[in-house]
């Protein structure tokens, strides 16, 4: 054993950090989802020069979240059925070639919508089964908690430099230059797959049901399992309200007369605040405590936002985003209770639907929220989706807490199993 081997070891993320495999999956998503991002930006401007419709832009937008519920349940499949790097480098390598056609000058507006539906469609497909990869890379235990935590610090912190680094770029390339800068990240990020995880077998070696079939039966025995369904609402339900201050923070700053640099605020304050309490309780708090926390957090984590019933001014608005933020920080140990209710072989098809249901519901939280300020101020929408936002909360967390596993009647275990022995 070697002197650093026989030191103290590294906890907390620096021991993610150390296992190489997950190195490479850290910086292939990272790559991927800054070309993402500036791509979102580029091919936005693109569309809007090309028709000069501000309802083409937008929907340029939404594309990329209404196709999710159609990719993460028809392809769920996709993630248990083929080896998990073979199942990443494919996706990696489909969307680069969806960008590339993008890039052609001849490729006409509807055409550029339908490719960014298909790269939508395949994103919950790579995201599931590149989270249930890391339960292969790092167990299922603390390790894949933090490794988790750390690809939601990316995500989050790429939204804010992805979208600044989009907008310089666009002062010195066209939006079909810009999205170039994608394909290369798609294909470094392929590479960075290929190279450096390990070639795992299938989680399920049986092929004789179709795909389809195969991820419609999957998605019913997870729905179908009452602890997981708790936790995927509890997962779920939480963000559909919490996006209804970045999606209103326009007209809000229209409402309250603030000028342009609140809008950029506004929309960062969440980020920040979600970003800085994920470092906290995986650096400092212990697998236990963060176990401690989930329910008390995911229960109140929305009243910051009623808030918003007396039309805050700037800092008291930035102040209650942050906070609503901030309780995100429940997800990293309803991560491992997630993850330890799955069995492994439903896990690739589990994560999928996750992401695509956590994406489908984020996108109808803003349409509804958008909807509502059509007849209701701004500021009463945002302090409403935190009133309704708790109460629903309190509902789901009472759920999870009677299916608990020392809570649950010996029926419903039995029942249980039952269902996961029908899924192998």
């Amino acid at each position: 054993m070697s002197q650093a081997s026989s030191s103290t070891p590294p906890t907390g993320y620096r021991a993610v950090f150390r296992v190489r495999e997950f190195r490479a999956v850290f910086a292939a998503h990272l790559l991927s989802l800054l070309g993402v991002v500036v791509s979102e930006l580029a091919l936005t401007v693109l569309v809007y020069d090309l028709t000069g419709s501000p309802l083409l832009s937008a929907l340029t937008f939404a594309l990329g979240l209404l196709p999710y519920v159609i990719g993460g349940t028809l392809f769920a499949g996709v993630a248990d059925r083929y080896p998990a790097r073979r199942v990443l480098v494919v996706c990696d390598l489909l969307c680069a070639a969806c960008v590339a056609v993008m890039l052609v000058p001849a490729t006409p507006v509807a055409g550029l919508l339908a490719l960014r539906c298909l790269v939508a469609a395949i994103a919950p497909v790579f995201t599931g089964t590149r989270m249930a990869a890391l339960t292969d890379i790092l167990g299922d235990g603390d390790l894949y908690v933090l490794g988790r935590s750390l690809l939601r610090i990316v995500s989050q912190s790429a939204m804010l430099i992805g979208f600044g680094a989009g907008g310089a770029l666009l002062t010195v390339l066209s939006p079909r230059g810009a999205i170039t800068v994608t394909v290369v990240t798609f294909l470094c990020s392929a590479a960075l797959l290929r190279l450096g995880t390990r070639d795992r077998p299938a989680r399920t070696g049986s092929a004789s049901a179709t795909l389809l079939k195969e991820s419609l039966s999957g998605a019913r025995l997870i729905l179908g399992d009452r602890r997981v369904r708790a936790l995927l609402l509890l997962l779920w339900l939480p963000a559909m309200f919490v996006v209804a201050p970045e999606a209103l923070a326009a007209p809000y700053v229209a409402e309250t007369g603030a000028g342009p640099a609140a809008l950029g605020l506004l929309l960062c304050a969440m980020a920040v605040g979600h970003v800085g309490a994920e470092l906290f309780v995986g650096s400092v708090l212990r697998p236990r405590t963060r176990s401690r926390i989930v329910l008390p957090v995911a229960a109140v984590g929305l009243l910051p936002l009623v808030v918003y019933a007396v039309r805050p001014g700037l800092p008291l608005a930035l102040a209650a985003l942050a906070l609503a933020g901030m309780g995100a920080a429940y997800v990293i140990g309803l991560d491992q209770w997630f993850v330890d209710a799955v069995p492994p072989e439903l896990r690739g098809r589990a994560m999928t639907l996750l992401t695509a249901g956590l994406m489908t519901i984020q996108g109808a939280g803003m349409a509804l929220a958008g909807l509502a300020a059509e007849f209701f101020p701004v500021h009463h929408v945002v302090a409403g989706s935190g009133i309704i936002g708790t109460v629903v909360s309190l509902l789901v967390v009472a759920e999870v807490r009677r299916t608990a596993p020392g809570h649950m009647s010996d029926t419903e275990r039995r029942d249980g199993a039952d269902r996961h022995v029908t899924s192998r």
